[in-house]
């Protein structure tokens, strides 16, 4: 199987970052989630708490199955929680249940990011399937337009990628606001836990963003090259 050395230089750093990312997240939950939560509130309990506070009526809770699989859901108003985030009371639990209701209180006040990036999504899922078919045909065909037609397709997961950005850290900001200002977490120790996971989660969406447009200015210069 042939692999494009170029591909390679291109991707390296992306998959590199990626890995470290992964497990950076993994290593921040895992390590809070054996820190114990001075309220001695679930996931699930603080999360019925901050929907009180918030004015979130109608918000569903629910579980869901796997781990760190959490979700606010705009479609059914749903808070779907891991069993570990909903069932435990850990500092990790209550900055994961936060963030998503973070993303629930966006959706309540039409934050323009989120509404941004919902939009998008039917572009961003044709682009990511018809685009690099129109970059390879343009390319084997020496069809320098149709290539760059794909690339135009293509670029919708980046342009998805940023607009995600944005939207995360300011779910990680809301989240830290409502467990302080709700007295949820009041403790420096627990501060600092939140921060870590929060900031964990968010350099994920880094290195999803580089490697969106790392893979996309390979592409444009296997058309240049070309």
């Amino acid at each position: 199987m042939y692999i494009d050395p170029y591909y390679l230089i291109y991707m390296l750093p992306a998959f590199i970052l990626m890995m470290f990312a992964t497990w950076y997240v993994n290593s921040a939950y895992r390590k809070w989630s054996r820190v114990a939560a001075r309220s001695q509130l679930t996931g699930y309990q603080a999360a019925q708490r901050l929907v009180a506070a918030s004015g979130l009526y109608g918000l569903q809770i629910k579980g869901i199955a796997g781990e760190m699989t959490d979700r606010y859901d705009p479609r059914d108003n749903t808070l779907y929680l891991s069993r570990g985030v909903a069932e435990t009371p850990s500092v990790a639990a209550l900055a994961i249940a936060a963030h998503e209701l973070g993303h629930a209180l966006q959706d309540k006040e039409g934050y323009l990011p989120l509404r941004f990036r919902s939009a998008i999504v039917p572009m961003v899922n044709i682009g990511s399937y018809l685009g690099w078919i129109l970059i390879m045909a343009g390319l084997l065909l020496g069809w320098a337009n149709l290539a760059w037609l794909g690339v135009a397709f293509f670029s919708g997961g980046a342009i998805f990628a940023l607009a995600t950005l944005p939207v995360e850290l300011n779910a990680s900001q809301r989240a830290r606001r409502l467990l302080t200002e709700s007295g949820i977490i009041y403790s420096e120790e627990e501060r600092r836990g939140v921060n870590h996971v929060l900031n964990a989660a968010a350099l994920t969406y880094v290195a999803a963003l580089v490697t969106a447009l790392l893979q996309l200015l390979y592409f444009v210069s296997r058309i240049r090259r070309r």
